[in-house]
């Protein structure tokens, strides 16, 4: 049977235009909206350095290999532009209704038009004192073609004009690319001159100020914006032999200077300007792209804000674990009994701290780590270099190719094993993107191993804004099956055996299959049945069909997806008992949650892994069984919650039109609202609880 299934590269589409929604929706505070505009420009920028560069990489493929393939590239691409097209024309509008609203609550952006001579001379003389140093001005001359765009750096084409030799009276027209510096200066400039003391400029704008004093014995006829992405995949062929770091910092000067992705350009630039940037800068007519007066909106995230009421989101600080945050040793509390963290609602602090007490801790032996992403300034790098410096045996698998944060992951590879950490850097053909640590303690005459397994980095940054959860064992046949874990990633072992984690490359996806299978069964057999998946996203075709077989067989299946889903809800006699909805707001919603109902004898697991290709074909994953009774109820009651959802979740249909999940005549029930406060309600009656020395 010829299942549906939504293109990958347009459902992600859908998935950022939820995102504007955000920036859309006049219920949000104002500078939410705003740094929604970020999210939305820096998701864009990523989708073409990445898929769309990718697929433009497929046009190059003979038409004998391009037959191979199961779509058809241009078309496909042709899509993605006339959608990408419509979004940025709804981007556009968003920020230019914003504009007002921001000039009322005391941060104007301020145009070219709107600077008075006062303003104008100090604008000038903050340029001469700060930007003017780092401007880089050349030709562009079509007898010189060697002008270089640089990836995602901000230019200005200007234009100008002089009298031709002879004192005849036509004019010769040039044409210059400069600079906007905003790595060495802010985008958004302050203008101290306003009557209102926050007002700002995009320091586009003063460049375009300053033009007549760079450009002083010529005429400037016009200047427009323009930015260029290049494709940002390293292209690393062979990753089984040779110095992998040394080709990754190699493939990494070569981001810069990859093959052209997306030429954004003012559209008021005239045409005979484009076709001159054509020919002199090297460019082809399919990569430009019309774009604003303005690049670069992921600056956004840097606007300014004022205090006021309904601005900004509500602070909400971090609730203390109630069991972990009040123990001095983490070691017993966790001893004790599994703990579940769920960030960013409680503070992720725990985890930094359990491996500073392990690095402090004389009985500790070892420590083991997988890193995919981690914060600059990271504790967590400190404290495993802390133990390193003091004897411990540290093992740190730090996967180097996790892409936009290799540089950072080098950084910190080389300081931990200069500490005397044992550093392994990758698996050929794989990427690791488990999240676990393991902490081996001698205790009198044993030896016991304590456990952390999560579905979000190990990252004090981002777990202040990604909800996910982590859960700390003691359990010896989980801490057993995480060492074995490790032994894979040291080459140790080759065909491990796990039965009580699912482990991608190993039995993830067998497992998987088994469970919608079990539910198939109970279905048939009349016991109660379900499947509930919370997921970034899924793309795996054979997990999809599965679930259309599922629903085929009645088996209800829910699902929240916040990205892609290639999954069409809703289909007459194959997905007609499948519900999906995504939720976007002030949390990126980042934990995957797989519910069996299995007869009754529900069976609940958190993972590291998408249900995509690429979780369960080329990565090293891991899912993870929540067995703890109390623990389970506060997973059941967190996802009840975000099914419930009718302010901020969308509906998923055969359209992917994002329409909301709405109310019927109840009340707006906003998940993350709601699970801060379950959370809190919880966290009091944890602190209520007399304690057994009581």
């Amino acid at each position: 049977m010829d299942v549906p299934l939504f293109d990958r590269e347009l459902s992600w589409i859908s998935f950022n235009g939820r995102v504007l929604q955000e920036a859309a929706d006049a219920r949000v505070p104002l500078y939410e909206r705003v740094k929604f505009l970020a999210i939305f420009s820096s998701n864009l920028d990523e989708f073409f350095r990445v898929r769309v560069a990718g697929l433009r990489s497929l046009m190059t493929l003979k038409k004998k290999k391009r037959k191979e393939l199961d779509f058809n590239p241009r078309s496909l691409l042709g899509e993605i532009y006339t959608a990408v097209d419509a979004q940025q024309r709804e981007f556009g509008r968003v920020f230019e209704e914003l504009r007002p609203l921001l000039r009322a609550a005391g941060t104007p952006l301020l145009g070219i038009d709107d600077v008075n001579e006062e303003q104008r001379v100090e604008l000038l003389r903050w340029f001469d004192e700060h930007a003017r140093p780092h401007l880089d001005c050349a030709e562009i001359d079509e007898t010189d073609c060697e002008v270089f765009f640089r990836n995602r750096v901000l230019y200005l084409v200007v234009e100008v004009a002089e009298r031709e030799r002879g004192g005849k009276d036509g004019k010769r027209k040039r044409l210059f690319r400069l600079t906007i510096p905003s790595a060495e200066c802010p985008r958004f400039v302050p203008v101290s001159a306003s009557d209102v003391s926050a007002a700002v400029i995009f320091l586009d704008d003063v460049l375009r100020l300053a033009l007549p004093s760079l450009f002083p014995e010529l005429e400037v006829r016009g200047s427009w914006a323009v930015k260029l992405n290049r494709d940002a995949d390293l292209h690393i062929e062979d990753e089984f032999s040779g110095d992998l770091v040394k080709k990754i910092r190699e493939a990494l000067k070569g981001r810069e200077t990859g093959a052209p992705a997306r030429f954004l350009y003012d559209p008021a630039i005239p045409r005979r300007v484009l076709a001159r940037l054509r020919r002199c800068c090297g460019l082809e007519r399919e990569d430009f792209f019309p774009g604003g007066r303005y690049h670069n909106f992921h600056d956004l995230f840097a606007f300014p804000r004022r205090e006021g009421e309904g601005l900004s989101d509500a602070v909400q600080a971090p609730l203390p674990h109630p069991a972990l945050s009040r123990a001095a040793s983490l070691f017993e509390a966790v001893a004790a009994g599994d703990q579940l963290l769920h960030v960013p609602y409680q503070d992720f602090d725990p985890v930094p701290r359990f491996l500073e007490q392990a690095a402090e801790d004389d009985a500790v032996e070892e420590i083991a780590i997988t890193l995919y992403r981690i914060a600059g300034n990271s504790r967590i790098a400190q404290a495993l270099e802390a133990a390193a410096q003091r004897g411990k045996r540290v093992f740190v698998f730090m996967e180097i190719k996790a892409r936009f944060d290799e540089e950072t992951n080098l950084r910190w590879s080389e300081r931990l094993r200069a500490a005397g950490a044992q550093v392994a850097y990758s698996i050929p053909g794989l990427k690791v993107h488990a999240k676990l640590f393991l902490i081996t303690r001698r205790e009198g005459e044993a030896v016991r191993r304590y456990a952390y397994l999560g579905t979000g980095n190990f990252n004090e940054s981002t777990a202040k804004l990604y909800t996910d959860f982590g859960m700390f064992t003691a359990a010896e046949d989980v801490t057993s099956e995480v060492g074995a874990v490790f032994a894979v990633l040291r080459g140790e072992a080759d065909t491990p055996v796990f039965d009580t984690l699912l482990v991608a490359q190993y039995n993830l996806r067998e497992d998987i299959n088994r469970r919608i299978d079990r539910e198939i069964e109970h279905a048939r057999a009349g016991r109660p049945c379900g499947i509930f998946m919370k997921l970034n996203s899924l793309e795996d075709p054979k997990i999809t069909r599965r679930l259309y077989r599922a629903s085929r067989a009645g088996v209800p299946v829910r699902l929240i997806v916040r990205g892609i889903c290639v999954l069409v809800p809703g289909v007459p006699g194959v997905s007609e008992s499948i519900v999906v909805t995504s939720i976007v707001d002030r949390y990126l919603e980042h934990a995957r949650v797989y519910m069996f109902t299995n007869g009754g004898d529900e069976d609940m697991l958190l993972a590291s892994a998408d249900m995509m290709r690429r979780n369960l074909n080329r990565r090293i994953e891991v899912a993870f069984p929540v067995r703890d009774e109390s623990l389970r109820a506060v997973l059941r009651e967190a996802m009840d919650i975000q099914l419930r959802d009718n302010v901020k979740a969308r509906v998923i249909d055969a359209k992917q039109g994002n329409a909301f999940v709405t109310a019927d005549a109840g009340e707006a029930w906003r998940a993350q609202e709601r699970t801060y406060r379950m959370l809190a309600e919880r966290q009091r009656g944890e602190v209520a609880r007399p304690s057994p020395e009581d």
